[in-house]
């Protein structure tokens, strides 16, 4: 499941790319398509760069010592040994909405942070399977993963306002007025879904790979449940363009709405975890 779910990520980050450059050759031919794939370079390196520090400054985490947290400390490096990963640094975030997300480019860059709200929330049992998903993010890479899509999905709003305000008047142009308001409407919403089915791909296979590290998945699905029961009565001053990094989504969503998050239904979740039990040891 793992592999199939890496495959899957990779897969749409590829359509993604691919709806870009396509979208930048609509525009402006071949000259369009190199602004795009130019463009999309620089946000994904950008992002590449710099994404652990705008999600640690747009959260207000702050790092802590292990004197500070010395069980916090002592779960992480307990995992860490297990997975024969580097130590991260560590963060806590004084959120009342219980929450937890790691960031950085690489496993040596990582840093994992957990909320006020998550401490008072759960029990030793269930904060160690959620340190032990975020864990399984670093080191499935799934930061760079998500990072690239966040920004690839970004770069195609920049470039769907580009193209109605600079070429929508253009006499030459074989897409005329209608087609560029099209590319406007459609080529962002279309990137955004892909965005949103990549981090959820993302988020099951941290949800399995966390639960053989933790050698514990009914702990994870315990924290999930009460973690998705609180979020939904304490809300998160989070940007919207973070939501990916966090265990649950820490911003409402339902219905239709399931399309555009950033995570899969936790019921979802808790029922892959409950299958996975029983074969773990």
């Amino acid at each position: 499941m793992i592999g199939i779910n890496r495959v899957k990520s990779w897969l749409l980050i590829a359509t993604l790319a691919g709806l870009f450059v396509a979208v930048g050759a609509l525009i402006g031919g071949g000259q369009g398509a190199t602004i795009a794939l130019v463009l999309a370079l620089v946000f994904n390196f950008a992002m590449y760069w710099f994404s652990d520090r705008i999600a640690i400054a747009a959260t207000r985490s702050k790092p802590v010592s292990e004197i500070e947290a010395p069980e916090l400390f002592a779960m992480v490096r307990e995992l860490t040994v297990e997975a024969r990963a580097p130590m991260p640094r560590i963060y806590v975030s004084e959120m009342a909405q219980p929450n937890a997300f790691a960031t950085g480019r690489s496993p040596e860059r990582a840093a994992v942070s957990v909320t006020r709200g998550i401490l008072d929330t759960l029990d030793r049992r269930e904060l160690r399977a959620v340190l032990a998903h975020e864990l399984s993010h670093v080191m499935n890479r799934d930061i760079l993963v998500s990072t690239i899509a966040s920004a690839i999905a970004s770069a195609f709003t920049y470039l769907a306002y580009m193209a109605f305000f600079f070429g929508g008047d253009d006499d030459e142009s074989p897409l005329g007025i209608f087609g560029f308001l099209l590319i406007w409407l459609v080529a962002p919403l279309a990137a955004g879904l892909i965005q949103m089915a990549v981090s959820r791909s993302r988020e099951y296979q941290a949800d399995e790979s966390g639960a053989i590290l933790s050698h514990d998945p009914e702990a994870l699905a315990s924290a999930l449940l009460k973690l998705e029961a609180t979020s939904k009565r304490v809300p998160a001053p989070v940007n919207p363009a973070q939501a990916h990094l966090f265990i649950v989504n820490p911003l409402r969503a339902g219905g239709v709405a399931t399309l555009f998050s950033t995570h899969p239904p936790t019921e979802d979740r808790v029922r892959r975890l409950r299958e996975l039990a029983g074969t773990i040891r």
